[in-house]
């Protein structure tokens, strides 16, 4: 899709269900986010997730996907530990939760663990870039190795419109990204709840969204607690109860 200038769509995902939209919805990559335990969970860190918490994970949203790759965050602390932690950590999650690839965090710090992963045959997604962001040549530098050390895709995170094009074009493996990213970019990457206004703090948020699923979930909550309170019947089982009582 590089070498032919088509934009790469990438959604991060967590469960079945959104897994199975955004996969009919034609992305082409579900990647699967340590950020589920702060976003869904209520953790304080993504630091807190566990290599065992990523492969349940990972398996919903396998079981969802029939076309587009399965990327899966491997958790810091596999990675941190060394080499040989980390690609235990990634055969487990290909062998076990079905992922196609698995992203390492501040891969650029990480590149024998790169080559390993690599050599093990598992492809590898590639993140970094942190605010405020270093110089564009060391940059440049780092996705340079990542593409040397055998990466197949980068996550560019905060790249901005002149770091951007410039590791864009320095590799030619794709470089996509979330925050921060643009148009400058191979491809997108955008958490599906996010995009779809899914969270509580979407009900006061100003920011432009393509929905806002949490303020539809609440008037629908409002609605439905309305009707048991009135003694009225709910929506959406009248039909089954009628047949039991029959």
């Amino acid at each position: 899709m590089k070498r032919d200038g088509r934009k790469i769509v990438g959604v991060v995902a967590w469960d079945f269900q959104i897994a199975q939209v955004a996969d009919r919805a034609g992305v082409e990559i579900l990647s699967v986010g340590d950020s589920v335990g702060v976003n869904l969970w209520g953790h304080e860190s993504p630091s807190e997730i566990t290599l065992d918490e990523m492969i349940v994970v990972c398996k919903a949203v396998r079981r969802g996907t029939k076309r587009a790759l399965v990327s899966c965050d491997l958790p810091a602390d596999p990675v941190q530990q060394g080499v040989d932690s980390a690609l235990r950590a990634a055969v487990r999650v290909v062998k076990e939760a079905g992922a196609d690839m698995v992203k390492l965090d501040g891969a650029p710090e990480f590149p024998d663990t790169v080559r390993a992963i690599v050599r093990e045959g598992i492809p590898v997604f590639a993140q970094f870039g942190e605010e405020p962001l270093p110089e564009t040549a060391k940059l440049v530098n780092d996705a340079k190795r990542m593409e040397d050390a055998g990466a197949a895709l980068i996550d560019f995170k905060y790249s901005g419109p002149v770091a951007g094009p410039a590791v864009v074009n320095a590799v030619s493996i794709p470089v996509v990204g979330g925050l921060g990213g643009g148009p400058w970019l191979d491809g997108r990457m955008r958490m599906a709840h996010a995009a779809i206004g899914y969270a509580a703090t979407s009900l006061e948020s100003k920011t432009e969204m393509y929905a806002n699923v949490a303020r539809v979930t609440l008037d629908a909550l409002t609605a439905y607690a309305e009707d048991v309170r009135a003694g009225r019947q709910i929506k959406g089982v009248g039909g089954a109860l009628g047949i039991r009582s029959r």
